[in-house]
């Protein structure tokens, strides 16, 4: 099923004619209207009309995170406030939020990519959507809202929290289609289990789940307890919300929609562009937003990129899975490591639950990681010799899989904190 075949389906030639198009005025709006662009690119001696191919936003300055702060609250809009309908903000946890301003043509824009999205989990206006990410400042909710009645689905939106809520509701409305972070999937299930809810007698049928990196063997577990089809759905604050990408039901990497997102792929350490296929971080630029344009916005996610008709129809460049941020790498002892590896270490092993903490610490000037990881309930009650045995197999798998040596700690079943949003999976107590 395809929303959109006329965007999603297009000729590389004539998406290239419509990028480039929409790529000049994008970067005209910019310099024309927000000083924090006219400034950068004055400095740099560039004007939009050196906008020629696509090839030519190399040329242009990268915005981050860090410099859109200093325009909090409004002052990367590129319009005047009466014409902005809508905001939201970043999370905010690692210091000033970024705030996104929306026109009433942004916001169309966002239901139709939505839509898009929703469309490749396979929903159609006969889907009950349960909507179970935040509403309010944050993005998801509300994105996923108006993709729902773009489509012309049943939208339930119930936001987060209230897991017995949620799984009455899911069982009374006769939910099919499911959308949270994969780690709220997870509890669900777990929580589905302990109130002895069989999911096979549920009518799910397919769940969008994102905000959060999760590894393949996450989906794996999400499908077997939820029995659904988990789909992974991107998108960031900066760019829009979600529906920058989606993945369709052949699994093959989360289409973009190119017609208005424009993806790059960087090396985090040279910022040097990278050719399909290499994995280097995501930059991405807003083709057709009026409310605050975005030009070469680096993400800091960790990804591929490859074109190509998939097996769906769909002729949109593909994006790997995230395995990771540029700026959550973890540098142990000198050796990079990424938290989705251990992850992956982790859930390949028999014994454990999907739920678990790293904790890096750097007592007496050397850095280490501990990984407590909850036990099953039959490992945990076995004698201690089993147990111990369980972890060294654990340890001795995440060193082959990183080339480290890390400290398992086996913990009760259901010890570790749950998460109704992002959950948290790293803890750094190291003072850097």
């Amino acid at each position: 099923m395809i929303w959109n075949k006329a965007a999603e389906c297009m000729s590389d030639n004539k998406r290239q004619e419509l990028q480039l198009q929409r790529l000049k005025d994008a970067v005209n709006r910019a310099y024309s209207n927000v000083p924090y662009y006219k400034k950068r690119y004055t400095k740099n001696r560039f004007k939009p009309s050196d906008i020629k191919k696509l090839a030519d936003l190399a040329k242009l300055p990268f915005s981050s995170k860090a410099e859109l702060r200093e325009g909090y609250p409004f002052n990367m809009f590129a319009v005047p406030m009466n014409e902005i309908v809508e905001v939201h903000t970043s999370s905010g946890t690692t210091g000033t939020p970024v705030v996104a301003g929306y026109t009433k043509n942004d916001i169309a824009i966002w239901s139709e990519v939505m839509a898009r999205a929703l469309t490749m989990a396979g929903t159609t206006k006969d889907d009950i959507v349960q909507n179970c990410y935040g509403y309010g400042l944050f993005t998801g909710g509300i994105g996923i809202h108006y993709g729902t009645q773009r489509i012309g689905a049943t939208i339930v939106p119930i936001s987060a929290g209230q897991t017995k809520r949620q799984l009455q509701v899911m069982i009374d409305f006769g939910t099919t289609i499911i959308t949270c972070t994969p780690s709220y999937a997870l509890y669900l299930a777990e929580a589905a289990n302990e109130a002895g809810i069989n999911m096979k007698k549920i009518k799910l049928r397919a769940g969008c789940f994102g905000a959060e990196m999760w590894t393949e063997s996450i989906r794996n577990e999400i499908e077997k307890r939820l029995n659904l089809t988990a789909l992974n759905i991107y998108g960031l604050t900066e760019i829009i919300g979600p529906g920058v990408a989606q993945e369709c039901e052949a699994k093959d990497g989360l289409h973009i929609s190119e017609d208005h997102f424009y993806p790059e792929i960087i090396s985090p350490e040279t910022l040097q562009p990278l050719a399909d296929g290499e994995k280097g971080e995501l930059v991405l630029t807003t083709l057709t937003r009026e409310g605050m344009p975005m030009i070469r916005f680096r993400t800091k996610d960790i990804t591929a990129l490859h074109r190509g008709r998939c097996a769906c129809g769909r002729t949109t460049v593909r994006m790997e899975r995230i395995t990771g941020r540029s700026d959550d790498m973890l540098k142990i002892r000198g050796v990079i490591v990424f938290p989705s590896q251990i992850e992956k270490a982790l859930l390949e092993m028999k014994g454990i639950e999907p739920h678990y903490q790293i904790i890096v610490t750097r007592p007496q000037h050397l850095d280490e990681i501990e990984v407590k990881v909850e036990a099953s309930k039959e490992i945990f009650s076995d004698e201690v010799r089993h147990l111990e045995s369980v972890r060294d197999k654990i340890e001795n798998h995440i060193e082959r899989a990183i080339g480290l040596r890390v400290k398992v700690t086996l913990v009760e079943p259901k010890s570790l904190p749950r998460s109704e949003g992002k959950a948290v999976r790293v803890i750094d107590k190291r003072v850097l």
